[in-house]
């Protein structure tokens, strides 16, 4: 099963009054001009940031993963952090194009072969934090929209289990709705501390929030 982790701009979609809606907004986006003008490949950048400058995720020489990281914006102020002695891995089933200090992983994890060319990269170190802002290509119908939003975070969190540090992290988007406390629960099970965020930079009629989960249990 392909699995879509999400579309920045939907140029295909049927010319409609929320399609145009859409439009509209984001060419009036404060912070789609933002990243415009200081190089970022999608506002998405700013919601990390905020968690960023709140919660202290990424430090230099820290090794990172970044899940449905296409375009890359999360990639790029990750690298910037993480410094020369950090290292930043980018995976997508949509091509990246390239960023300087970001190695890139093109591919469905779920497929062994894109597992292995992971943890060969990694070189058996671990990493000290996932970071997941995938999501699905939305419907706009709760039903179909919510549980494939609530996969996304269960293959974010499977793969997490197999990467990361003992003490580590893992930030991932989620909507709110049926599963959420299910997979609130089963955070707690594996992190010592799980926290609730909603970035300024998420649209206020968004059901989206990041879970932080902190101190990897191992």
């Amino acid at each position: 099963m392909t699995v879509f982790y999400r579309t920045y701009f939907p140029l295909s979609m049927a010319r409609s009054k929320s399609s145009g809606r859409w439009l509209r907004e984001h060419f009036k986006d404060t912070y789609v001009k933002r990243a415009q003008h200081e190089g970022y490949r999608s506002r998405a950048v700013y919601k990390l940031l905020e968690l960023q400058e709140r919660d202290k995720l990424m430090r230099s020489g820290m090794t990172i993963i970044d899940l449905g990281a296409a375009p890359g914006s999360w990639s790029q102020l990750a690298v910037q952090l993480v410094g020369e002695k950090g290292r930043v891995f980018a995976l997508d089933i949509l091509p990246i194009d390239a960023i300087q200090g970001v190695s890139m992983v093109q591919g469905d994890f779920r497929e062994p072969e894109v597992m292995q060319n992971l943890l060969e990269k990694l070189n058996e170190t671990g990493a000290d934090l996932v970071i997941s802002d995938m999501a699905p290509n939305i419907t706009g119908i709760a039903s179909v929209d919510q549980p494939r939003m609530m996969y996304l975070a269960e293959l974010a969190l499977t793969l997490a289990r197999q990467v990361l540090k003992p003490g580590s992290s893992m930030l991932v988007k989620v909507f709110q709705g049926v599963g959420f406390e299910e997979y609130l629960r089963e955070l707690r099970g594996s992190f010592k501390q799980v926290v609730v965020r909603k970035p300024e930079a998420s649209r206020s009629r968004s059901a989206e929030v990041y879970l932080l989960a902190k101190s990897y249990k191992g």
